[in-house]
């Protein structure tokens, strides 16, 4: 494991917290700037999934690849649709059973190890590439942490078990760096899992929280999401 990766994922776990003082400490946010950061993000996730992981695993394990990136967004869309079926990107204004918040918990679980899966993987390519997949992991996990705190308050919880909550997708980060650089399984196929993983996240997890809202300027958000990452992309890889 190399020291950047793992202080991209502090600085990850750091942004599920983040995220989630923003809700238990009450402040005063808008639902308008939220919408624009899941666009942009969205437009982020799926621009380094289709223009960098998956070619990249392929170039890694060959005609296998593909089929690792489908079975990796199949995963992440079932135990979303099973486990984490109420779970959605954004503050929950309703209220929730335990189970519910508890479940989405669950279901998150699997996807936050792999951002820090993806992370790892990045940078065995190079330093480039890790750092676009680390801005791609970042930018979710600000919203991320808002609707799992959220997620608990709505449910009853205090916020100490509202921050417990954000602060365990961070740690599940942290250990999808670590156990990336031990087990050769994710050595070998970790771009194409982040590939269909962060493929899923972009464009069946944040494209939905948005796709109705009126206007430009979400989808000039979106755009923005792309530009900004070739903007990245031609600076970080040459």
């Amino acid at each position: 494991m190399t020291r950047p990766a793992l202080l991209y994922g502090l600085a990850a776990a750091a942004a599920n917290i983040v995220g989630a003082l923003a809700v238990t400490a009450r402040a005063t946010w808008s639902v308008r700037i939220l919408d624009a950061l899941l666009s942009f993000a969205a437009g982020f996730l799926i621009s380094v999934s289709l223009v960098d992981l998956f070619p990249d695993a392929i170039a890694q394990v060959g005609a296998i690849a593909p089929s690792v990136v489908l079975l990796a967004y199949l995963l992440v869309h079932i135990t979303q649709h099973t486990i984490g079926r109420h779970f959605h990107f954004g503050e929950e204004t309703h209220s929730v059973s335990e189970l519910v918040s508890m479940s989405a918990l669950v279901g998150l679980l699997m996807h936050t190890f792999v951002d820090g899966v993806a992370v790892a993987s990045g940078l065995r390519v190079s330093t480039g590439l890790g750092a676009l997949v680390f801005v791609a992991v970042l930018l979710h996990k600000f919203p991320e942490g808002v609707a799992i705190s959220s997620l608990f308050l709505a449910a009853g919880a205090g916020r100490r078990r509202a921050l417990l909550s954000a602060a365990a997708l961070g740690a599940m980060t942290i250990l999808g760096v670590l156990v990336t650089s031990q087990w050769a399984f994710l050595r070998t196929y970790g771009l194409a899992i982040s590939a269909g993983v962060t493929l899923y996240v972009g464009a069946s997890n944040l494209v939905p929280e948005f796709q109705d809202r009126p206007g430009l300027r979400i989808p000039a958000s979106f755009v923005g999401g792309c530009a900004l990452y070739f903007a990245a992309r031609a600076v970080a890889i040459t």
